[in-house]
């Protein structure tokens, strides 16, 4: 924290002559473009507690750089859910292909070839009508918001172009800011660094407000951002109620999350949501609440009756900047509905109401969930009768298992798994008009059998054999998509099949 400067000492000069030097300082700061710093308080200290559900009318997702990525993939496979995304800096859908180096020098650099956005656009008309991704035709007409600055270097322009181009493939309504001269940001009106910094904490003060201008295009219209002290809290919440499994560390999240509730919300107020995702050495174990309280988003929260989710991404073994699973360091599914981030930051949306009808009074979670039975392809569970039930939904993974409504009792057995894998369930009763309740908590099963034996060859041989196929010069796994490098005798991958026909790397 900045140290406050002394108070200058009174002036004897006139008030006529005071405010008229004031108004030429101001006009000289604005002529070489510093903005007068908008009026603020600090976020809120945060308090212990719980993702409580309120009356939500909307949902959007915004991020920068890693989280820009996370929150392209969560609006695309959860379209039903979030009806636009605000990014900072990052790349089109699935950019990276499950590889590290394409990854690094194809979708942030440029040194290497990357699919096309017409590519990445079929890729997601085909998971979608796989069941991995939300229907396309929930994108149509949704509100996105781009912006990449001049001297960002970090992520090329040219693959922040290719977003704005794949969003508009799928019929959406984007709005490009790529005339400002920051470098690798969140931008904001009281960022503490320079427009053109890209150092930590990686929120730049760029003269304007790009804040108002993510939230007008979403939103429709924005209040003016308060300049008083936030009215709301910002609650702390255990992230392990949320995520598959239990652990946050297993799938590189940090262990408290947080969520910025104004006053208003707390108090019935129906009111939007913005999920906002950090980027790479952005989480809060690294630079602590940065991003909460210079993002200039809890000032428009408070006017706007708007509620600010925070999740935390953080370090592990592959990911040790604690950046968003965007190139596969976790899980291969990392950009579908069942990839584990996916899940958890999905749930935690749920948790506060979203994609839930508005005014829907929500039965209880159901209680007693437990593993009945396992074997090498299927689960069985069973919970207890919540009243009021009509049926259930049971999720594997954050997707829904069940192809119809659960009427029969309470006990679901999942089929069709891969041997010697873990899955991670909830289960949620539905009422009469099949709105769905609070979703139960997670329990673990995993199947009988033995991993699924992994095939090293070399790509050539891979294609060969039907376990991956190639498109221009590169191989890909059949099933997973899966990027496994140039296609030749030279490189060589390794690949197990978890089902019939999908393949994934080892």
């Amino acid at each position: 924290m900045m140290k406050p400067t002394k108070r200058p000492a009174k002036t004897s000069l006139p008030v006529p002559l005071r405010t008229r030097i004031g108004r030429l300082v101001v006009a000289a700061l604005t002529a070489v473009g510093i903005a007068a710093v908008p009026a603020t308080a600090a976020v809120p200290a945060p308090t212990a507690g719980s993702l409580q559900r309120y009356d939500i009318s909307a949902t959007y997702v915004s991020g920068l750089s890693s989280g820009g990525f996370m929150a392209n993939q969560l609006h695309v496979a959860h379209s039903e859910v979030f009806q636009g995304a605000g990014i900072f800096s990052a790349g089109p859908y699935d950019c990276a292909q499950n590889n590290l180096n394409t990854a690094l020098y194809a979708c942030m650099d440029t040194f290497q070839t990357r699919r096309t956005p017409a590519q990445l656009a079929q890729l997601t008309r085909d998971r979608a009508a796989a069941g991995k991704l939300d229907p396309v035709a929930n994108l149509t007409g949704d509100k996105v918001w781009l912006f990449h600055g001049t001297n960002d270097a970090t992520v090329k322009q040219a693959v922040n172009d290719d977003l704005a181009t794949y969003y508009r493939n799928l019929g959406t309504d984007v709005v490009y800011n790529s005339t400002s001269s920051s470098g690798h940001a969140w931008v904001s009106p009281i960022g503490p660094n320079a427009c053109t910094s890209t150092t930590s904490p990686y929120v730049n003060n760029c003269g304007g407000d790009p804040v108002k201008e993510m939230l007008t295009h979403l939103l429709g219209s924005v209040k003016p951002a308060g300049s008083a002290a936030l009215t709301g809290k910002l609650i702390r919440f255990d992230q392990g109620a949320y995520t598959p499994g239990g652990s946050p560390s297993a799938i590189s999240m940090g262990q408290e999350g947080f969520a910025y509730v104004p006053r208003s919300c707390e108090s019935g107020a129906s009111c939007k949501l913005m999920v906002t995702l950090h980027g790479c050495y952005q989480y809060f174990g690294l630079v602590g609440n940065a991003l909460m309280d210079k993002a200039y988003l809890n000032e428009y929260a408070d006017t706007n009756d708007l509620i600010v989710l925070y999740p935390q991404a953080t370090t592990m073994t592959g990911n040790p900047r604690g950046c968003w699973d965007w190139w596969g360091y976790k899980s291969a599914d990392y950009a579908q509905k069942s990839g584990p981030q996916m899940t958890a930051v999905r749930n935690m949306a749920a948790a506060l109401g979203a994609g839930e009808p508005t005014g829907t009074p929500s039965l209880p979670a159901p209680t007693g969930l437990a593993v009945t039975a396992t074997t090498a392809s299927s689960v069985s569970l069973a919970w207890n009768a919540v009243p009021g039930a009509a049926s259930y939904d049971v999720y594997r993974n954050g997707t829904k298992a069940n192809a119809s409504p659960i009427t029969a009792g309470t006990a679901f057995t999942d089929p069709g798994l891969a041997a010697g894998t873990s899955y991670g369930y909830t289960v949620a009763a539905l009422d009469a008009a099949g709105a769905a309740g609070t979703r139960s908590a997670t329990v673990t099963a995993t199947t009988t059998g033995t991993t699924p034996v992994c095939v090293t060859a070399s790509n050539y041989a891979h294609t060969q054999a039907g376990r991956a196929h190639q498109i221009g010069g590169y191989t890909y796994a059949n099933g997973s998509e899966q990027n496994l490098g140039l296609w030749n005798v030279m490189v060589t991958s390794t690949l197990k099949e978890t089902s019939p026909g999908h393949w994934v790397k080892c």
